[in-house]
């Protein structure tokens, strides 16, 4: 048995899911990969993803410590920049072999 954060996990590969798992997780962790970006500039990258979805997911993954929120507030208006923590760096090269292969698949067919 497996546990990360207090749930339990049947297997390695279900916690890796359970993290990254679900429509969009993997598709802002990519987009993240060069750099921090704002919101809204996430949003352009996902034009299919509501803002309730994408809201909640940047949730989830930080409250996983895979992306972290960070609120400048020195001046109006109020700039947050969603990044990778050192945890979710560590997902890279799992998520460039899932983007690799999914450009593979893509040119096939």
């Amino acid at each position: 048995m497996y546990s990360f954060k207090g749930k339990e996990y049947p297997c390695c590969a279900s916690l890796t899911m359970g993290i990254i798992g679900g429509k969009w997780k993997t598709v802002i962790i990519y987009h993240l990969i060069e750099g921090p970006l704002r919101y809204n500039e996430l949003r352009k990258e996902m034009p299919a993803v509501t803002e309730r979805t994408l809201s909640l997911q940047l949730k989830t993954l930080e409250e996983d410590g895979i992306v972290e929120r960070k609120v400048y507030t020195t001046k109006p208006p109020l700039k947050v920049e969603y990044s990778l923590t050192d945890l979710g760096k560590t997902l890279i090269p799992l998520i460039k072999s899932i983007a690799d292969w999914g450009n593979t698949v893509s040119v096939s067919n």
